[in-house]
């Protein structure tokens, strides 16, 4: 009988070491499966606060606790702050943050060392603030640190295990293998975050940019407005043409013709010292206030007087350079006047080529109480006066080289015979082949007037 009794005990010792071999696989195996897990939530979303949610309550399953959360770690504040907090008093704790080396979480923030307290009360380094301030009784807990880099980025921090016993080492290597996807997550999702908020800044950039380019192009549409829309009959005994290219959608160049009586044609051609829509704006008043005074019986120089001493009186930012004129179309005499503007040109009907030597004044809103003075030339049939701005002889090529006032002079004696529609465009063509494929730097501005 007590054989029996023997191997009995032998067989049931057996068992129950079999028993406890089993529960510790089985154990094991639930902490690897939820690694797994925890690794393929890694690639179920991007966002920050899901992630850990999801990697935390998968590690509750096989580290049964009260309550869990994570830390981030404010690096220039020092700060922790709870992201994610599970719990019944989890609402609560998330609007906690805790100053720099406060409490348990603090030391391993600062240590970068995982720690264990099994009697939170009888600890020194416990943080009872938490606790005070959601009612929640801490017992026991284990605090282990999200590391990237060798840089801390937060803390995971378990609380109150289940059961009778503390947590043990084994606990403490286990969440700390939890918590290197974890750290890996972060990294992840501060990827995605600043993609997400380039990506915004690039929509809005280019939202901004569309909105600009489509107001952009409303306003070249208002400056083109300002402009001559039909040309002289043929049978006027003038032939006159300008045109207008901005370096960008919209410019400061400017021109204008039209008849005050009917042998008196007016013109006028400015270059406003800046460029895009604050040059187009003071153009366009420029423009209004030049076409609302002009009268049959003004000079140019006395209507340049009355426009200047309009816009200077604002002190605007901006000034225009200008030659406006008026042509007698039975006698031929141009008189004219200029605030520092471009010499124009007499191209003779012989094909001689001579600059208009104006009496130079201020530009437009340079200052107030400035005198435009009056010359008179005289255009005999088929001579010719070509007005122009800047962005013609400073035009550049890819050697820098300009295409200067003498170019334009050598140009403009090729033309007796030419309408002033040709002339214009055949100087456009002429320019932009000196200038290569360097970009236009300016506003371009032409006007040819010729007395048939």
């Amino acid at each position: 009988m007590a054989d029996w009794l023997y191997g009995a005990a032998i067989v049931a010792g057996g068992l129950a070491g079999a028993g406890v071999m089993y529960a510790g696989l089985r154990g094991r195996l639930a902490r690897s499966k939820a690694l797994f897990d925890i690794s393929m939530l890694l690639h179920s979303t991007l966002r920050r606060g899901e992630q850990m949610d999801r990697i935390i309550r998968t590690a509750r399953r096989v580290l049964p606790v009260e309550a869990a959360s994570f830390m981030l770690l404010d690096h220039e504040t020092g700060e922790l702050i709870f992201e994610v907090a599970q719990g019944d008093k989890g609402d609560e704790v998330r609007e906690i943050r805790l100053s720099p080396g406060e409490g348990i979480a603090g030391v391993v923030a600062s240590t970068g060392q995982s720690v264990i307290v099994n009697d939170a009360a009888r600890d020194s380094r416990w943080s009872e603030r938490v606790s005070q301030a959601t009612g929640f009784a801490t017992r026991n807990l284990l605090t282990v640190p999200i590391i990237n880099q060798g840089r801390v980025e937060g803390i995971l921090q378990v609380i109150n295990k289940r059961g009778r016993s503390g947590f043990t080492r084994k606990d403490r290597a286990w969440l700390e293998q939890v918590a290197k996807p974890m750290a890996v997550a972060l990294e992840n999702t501060r990827l995605y975050e600043q993609a997400e908020q380039s990506l915004t800044a690039l929509n809005t950039t280019t939202a901004i940019k569309e909105r600009l380019e489509s107001e952009l192009q409303i306003a070249g549409g208002i400056q083109m407005s300002f402009l001559p829309r039909t040309m002289p009959s043929s049978q006027e005994p003038y032939d006159i043409c300008a045109l207008l290219k901005s370096a960008k959608e919209v410019g400061g160049d400017f021109y204008n013709f039209y008849k005050v009586s009917n042998n008196l044609l007016f013109f006028t051609l400015g270059d406003v010292s800046d460029k895009g829509i604050p040059a187009a704006l003071f153009m366009a008043v420029t423009l209004t206030l030049i076409k609302g005074k002009m009268t049959r019986d003004m000079t140019p120089g006395q209507l340049l007087r009355l426009v200047n001493e309009e816009l200077a009186s604002d002190n605007p930012p901006l000034f225009a350079t200008i030659v406006c004129g008026v042509f007698n179309t039975e006698t031929g005499e141009v008189v004219m006047s200029e605030g520092g503007h471009c010499p124009p040109y007499i191209v003779r009907a012989g094909g001689e080529v001579e600059p208009v030597k104006l009496r130079k004044s201020l530009p437009l809103a340079a200052m107030q109480d400035v005198d435009y003075h009056d010359i008179a030339v005289q255009l005999e049939h088929g001579d010719r006066l070509v007005v122009y701005t800047d962005g013609i002889t400073e035009a550049e090529n890819a050697a820098q080289e300009l295409y200067s006032g003498e170019r334009l002079r050598e140009f403009l004696a090729m033309t007796p015979g030419m309408s002033s529609a040709e002339v214009i465009d055949a100087l456009l063509m002429h320019v932009f082949m000196f200038a290569g494929d360097a970009p236009q730097s300016d506003d371009i501005a032409v006007l040819s007037l010729m007395r048939k």
